[in-house]
């Protein structure tokens, strides 16, 4: 499982024809959420193979659910395998939370914060990497309730990571809206995650309610306070590759590479100083 380096984007299929016309070089990598792509043919399968070819590619899960009350779907997690076989990925990454409970919710719902879900979501993570044969990579989710809290997000995090072995997708923007939302130090959370468990970093912008609550949307540009938590988190832990994710108000290509280039810029610093020091 080879982890693409540097910084890479989301790829959204109305981006196809200007990313295989212009081929940025500012992009490292593109990240795709396999339920999208699965069984597609004729033009986008054209497209995606395309891209395949000059960038690596990485997916990130939307519906594996790993810790809801339903079975896993092994129907799902078998046809997500075939793709990426047929599409040479070897990165599959999904959201430490869940989205069904006799069906699909279409959300993406918090676990409960105690040890018994602890110990529930390990199985499925050991049952899925069992069956891939490689780590899962689990992001830590935003959310904006804690029912039945028996411990703190971190505490949940750290324990199912050491219990289960996964990787972790850290989301710095998560970990900045949480922090707001729940009264806790980001920089304190992402201190105390361990450095060899963390595959790749989420960046991406939110949203502020009237009441002050932080909606994280995916739909805007990243906002200061965030970079900041960005340049704290390669200070601690090293350069990480680092994905911008922009999932609505998806502005010009072009526009979204200036932003990734601020994480270029960002990576190049700390490597500079390091390899000073």
């Amino acid at each position: 499982m080879q982890m693409p380096q540097g910084a890479g984007l989301g790829l959204r299929r109305q981006l196809l024809d200007e990313v295989l016309t212009t081929s940025p070089t500012e992009v490292d990598f593109w990240e795709l959420a396999p339920e999208n792509w699965l069984g597609l043919r004729g033009r986008y399968a054209k497209q995606l193979a395309r891209v395949s070819e000059r960038y690596p590619l990485i997916c990130h899960g939307l519906s594996l659910s790993i810790g809801g009350p339903d079975p896993l779907d092994m129907e799902l997690l078998a046809s997500i395998k075939r793709f990426m076989q047929q599409n040479e990925i070897s990165i599959y990454s999904e959201h430490l939370s869940y989205c069904s409970a006799d069906g699909h919710l279409y959300d993406l719902l918090p676990i409960p914060f105690t040890p018994a879900a602890v110990t529930y979501v390990v199985t499925r993570i050991q049952q899925v990497q069992d069956y891939l044969r490689q780590p899962l990579i689990l992001e830590n989710a935003s959310y904006y309730l804690a029912p039945g809290a028996e411990m703190t997000e971190l505490e949940f995090l750290l324990q199912v990571q050491q219990r289960s072995g996964c990787q972790l997708l850290l989301d710095v923007n998560n970990t900045y809206v949480n922090a707001c939302n729940h009264d806790y130090d980001p920089l304190a959370f992402i201190q105390a995650l361990p450095s060899a468990a963390i595959s790749y970093l989420h960046m991406a912008g939110h949203f502020r309610e009237d009441d002050g609550l932080l909606i994280d949307t995916h739909g805007a540009s990243v906002i200061d306070p965030v970079w900041c938590l960005l340049q704290q988190t390669y200070a601690i832990h090293g350069v990480k590759p680092t994905l911008l994710e922009r999932d609505f108000n998806i502005p010009p290509l072009t526009q979204l590479l200036t932003e990734l280039a601020q994480i270029t810029t960002y990576q190049h610093e700390v490597e500079e100083v390091r390899d000073a020091s």
